[in-house]
């Protein structure tokens, strides 16, 4: 397969075939082939951010589905947050997400800085 740069929805089917195979093959990455995949998987890539670009998550959803993955509720987060009714009013998204409570949620919930700063 000769790569070039995908502009079409066949040549990205084509190429998801291909790399595929190589997978189904165990291509060893260091060889000239597994190079080869690693190119195509680069161009791959390249026309899935242009053409099926992933929205950044709300910061306070993100933070609701953190803290129903981990089994915490609104008022877990009294004290560090502040009052029950603030933490209300934040996550009902009636009072801004600080750059302060921001770092909060990076540090206690392991969310993305990425995520929270959006």
């Amino acid at each position: 397969m000769k790569l070039r740069i995908i502009k079409t929805k066949k040549q990205y089917q084509e190429y998801l075939d291909w790399v595929d195979a190589q997978f189904d093959r165990h291509v060893k990455p260091n060889s000239p082939l597994g190079e080869k995949v690693q190119v195509a998987l680069l161009l791959l890539k390249q026309y899935e951010d242009k053409h099926y670009p992933v929205p950044v998550p709300d910061p306070i959803e993100a933070i609701k589905l953190r803290m129903s993955d981990l089994g915490l509720k609104n008022k877990d987060l009294v004290g560090k947050v502040g009052s029950k009714g603030h933490v209300s009013a934040l996550l009902n998204k009636r009072k801004p997400l600080t750059l302060e409570l921001a770092k909060l949620f990076h540090r206690e919930l392991n969310i993305p800085a990425e995520v929270l700063l959006s």
